[in-house]
């Protein structure tokens, strides 16, 4: 029902089942907020009214309202900004203020806290209040996640978010009152998105860039760089560039200039997940046996697998990611080649993705002695490296990859994107089983909503293909599984909303719709894949040079010793 209302003497005619909130945000009208989240990648709406920070006026009401959780009404009249508002306001943030510490200049949420904007915009220059910490002020690590409680402010975003869209629920609030607080993670995957809707310095991610530095400093190291597909389309975001631009020639720029002895692309890598992965899925296909296949790339997800379906792990791909997969070759293929002892080099990968910090850590995923990733950084952990080392990104001339493991098909590209995965397997599946192929472009396959089915016919053979990203909708899809319900002959998922492009290491745009830097990014990256020469990963010369020299064929022995995994059953971990 329509109904009219004033905000700010303006005269606006909406839904009667909208917020103050959201009608204001419809209508460009500011009202600050510090709890209230709106999740659009999973429709999913967190409004506690507990901060207090977006109260308003309403005409004929004693109190100040939360404008996140009080529906408008026929004739109502609002206020967002007069003095009274204001003061109650200051007064709120002052309260936060006094239960957090004071050390914003070296705090690395700096610049993109909420609650430090919001204290500059009320104009809070001293605090009445004074400063008693209810929590200790001090750091704690877990698997890649950085927690300090006495920067919580008690939004509960993280708790939501982990437990609506990932259905995991590793963190709750615990205590109560004065001493309530988050609770430490329980079987945590790792995937980040907890961290990317902290408002605060509570939540950050672990900072691996000052081992990477002492790395490039050591003389008798060789340091070698490999960058995710995702990254290219996003590391732009932190230095004012539009959404979704690829900056990938500046990217491979910095890089060198930073000192990195090689920069391959992971992008290599991913052509090679595919050679093997889209071998071992025909060969499922015709012995019909662990179908449907799962995709493995993404360590979250596997993670996520592990603690909670472990029956379920003969579906998973035993392909390693393409991260993974770059490590393994830098420290055989590519030293052989260069006669280098692998002890001495130091491999390093640009990541969306903070899991993939965890993944490396993976014993199974070593040779010889050797971790085949020595550390993984995220975007943001790049970002603030060029910054600290005065690199004027946004100018630089564009740079190639080296050789030998930089060649890459469009195929590799849309790895960063949710269907991509399975979109680059139909196509290599589809040019070895009919030998080209017409259309590459799988369209079907491609979106945002959290999950997605096509059907793909080759020759007289349908494959039937389910997508999944976020990983309660991942949940859906294994118990369909468990039930003999999954009529599918390969799966995608991957543990964060969108995919990589969202990935947990990813910039935050303060200044746009997060689903909307999704959309950007999604684009920016079938861009470039439109327009690279090759889009088919069987068509990379350098991965047909790899198997001629070194690997023989897709699914040999010397591959699977190299580029193939295990899992585990992981229930009984914490």
């Amino acid at each position: 029902m329509l109904v009219n209302i004033k905000i700010n003497g303006k005269q606006i005619q909406e839904d009667s089942s909208l917020t103050i909130l959201q009608v204001a945000k419809k209508h460009g009208i500011n009202i600050p907020t510090l709890c209230y989240m709106f999740h659009e990648e999973s429709n999913l709406e967190h409004k506690p009214a507990s901060c207090r920070v977006c109260i308003v006026e309403v005409k004929g009401k004693r109190n100040l309202l939360p404008a996140c959780a009080t529906q408008i009404y026929e004739g109502m009249e609002v206020e967002t900004h007069n003095l009274r508002v204001l003061n109650a306001r200051r007064t709120i943030v002052e309260l936060l203020l006094s239960n957090h510490p004071n050390d914003c200049l070296y705090c690395a949420k700096s610049g993109k806290c909420t609650l430090q904007s919001l204290a500059t915009e009320l104009g809070i220059k001293r605090n009445r209040f004074g400063n008693t910490l209810s929590q200790k002020n001090e750091t704690v690590k877990y698997n890649g996640i950085l927690k300090n409680a006495s920067k919580c402010v008690l939004c509960t975003r993280c708790v939501s978010v982990c437990k609506e869209v990932q259905s995991i629920g590793a963190i709750s609030s615990t205590m109560r009152g004065f001493n309530t607080v988050i609770s430490t993670p329980h079987k945590c995957v790792s995937c980040g998105q907890c961290i990317q809707v902290c408002p605060t310095g509570a939540l950050l991610q672990a900072d691996d860039t000052f081992e990477v530095e002492r790395a490039l400093m050591d003389p008798n190291k060789y340091v070698v760089m490999n960058t995710a597909p995702a990254c290219r389309v996003a590391l732009g975001d932190e230095f004012n560039m539009p959404a979704g631009t690829d900056v990938t020639g500046k990217m491979v720029a910095s890089l060198k200039l930073m000192g990195f002895d090689k920069v391959f692309d992971t992008n290599f890598g991913a052509d090679l997940t595919i050679m093997e992965e889209a071998t071992e899925f025909l060969g499922r296909l015709k012995s019909k046996e662990n179908l449907p296949l799962i995709t493995s790339c993404c360590p979250g997800w596997v993670k996520f697998i592990e603690y909670n379906y472990p029956n379920l792990l003969n579906h998973l791909s035993s392909c390693d990611s393409p991260m993974e997969m770059m490590g393994s070759l830098i420290k055989t293929y590519f030293a052989e080649k260069n006669n280098i002892d692998p002890k001495n080099i130091v491999v390093v990968s640009l990541m969306p993705c903070l899991a993939k910090k965890r993944e490396a850590n993976r014993q199974e995923l070593s040779h010889n002695g050797l971790q085949n990733i020595d550390y993984s950084l995220t975007v943001k952990e790049y970002a603030e490296m060029l910054k600290r080392h005065a690199i004027d990104f946004a100018t630089l001339e564009d740079a190639q990859y080296d050789k030998l493991m930089g060649e890459s098909t469009g195929a590799a590209d849309i790895f960063a994107n949710t269907g991509g995965v399975i979109e680059a397997v139909a196509r290599t599946a589809s040019k070895v089983l009919t030998g080209e192929v017409k259309d590459v472009n799988f369209t079907a396959v491609r979106g945002l909503s959290g999950i997605r089915e096509a059907n793909v016919q080759i020759n007289d053979i349908t494959i039937r293909l389910c997508i999944a990203s976020g990983l309660s909708n991942a949940r859906k899809i294994l118990e369909m599984i468990k039930k003999g319900e999954a009529n599918y002959d390969a799966i995608e998922i991957m543990a964060c909303p969108g995919g990589c492009v969202n990935g947990g290491g990813q910039p935050i745009r303060l200044d746009m719709e997060q689903v909307d830097v999704i959309k950007a990014r999604q684009k920016g990256i079938y861009e470039i894949d439109k327009h690279k020469s090759k889009r088919i990963s069987c068509d990379n010369e350098e991965i047909k040079q790899l198997y001629k020299d070194y690997l023989g064929e897709p699914n040999s022995h010397k591959a699977h010793e190299l580029l193939h995994t295990h899992y585990h059953d992981s229930s009984k971990e914490q």
